[in-house]
């Protein structure tokens, strides 16, 4: 086996304890029919949100319903707190990281008050979207299930 044969992985876990759901899932046709990026999402049924991956805490949006987190293998991914919560102007959201902070995965990175982002007729959904898809070999596939923040969601293979 030479040097080029090593298959470059990025492990995702779930941001948050709830439904991992394929993005078609997602009533936002922005991320269900993958207009920014492949993944996966969470319908969640906790307040914690953790790291979907280890790396470099990219932009925090201010109104802290997304950040983006850059993977050691150069994935840039979003991580997007609920549906149309850019409204909200932050309220039912609280940041634990800043920008240049490096997360593991499984790290609390932040909380989403629920009850909050319902009362406003908001959906919950999270969503992990891979914005360079074309640093994307593989996707990798997984079963819809209940799962709980940290758990492994889906593996990456990286170009």
């Amino acid at each position: 086996m030479g040097l080029f044969s090593r298959k470059k992985i990025d492990e995702f876990v779930s941001p948050a304890t709830g439904k991992l759901v394929h993005l078609d899932k997602v009533s936002d046709p922005v991320f269900s029919q993958k207009l920014m990026g492949d993944g996966f999402a969470i319908m969640p049924t906790s307040d914690e949100i953790v790291a979907p991956i280890g790396g470099i805490i990219g932009t925090v949006f201010p109104t802290k319903h997304a950040l983006m987190i850059t993977s050691a293998h150069g994935l840039e991914i979003m991580l997007h707190l609920g549906i149309d919560t850019v409204e909200l102007n932050g309220k039912p959201f609280e940041m634990f990281v800043k920008e240049n902070d490096t997360v593991v995965a499984g790290q609390k990175l932040a909380t989403m008050d629920l009850a909050q982002v319902q009362a406003a007729k908001k959906a919950t959904s999270i969503m992990t979207i891979i914005t360079n898809s074309d640093a994307v070999k593989d996707m990798g596939t997984f079963e819809e299930k209940n799962i709980a923040a940290g758990e492994t969601a889906l593996d990456v293979n990286v170009n």
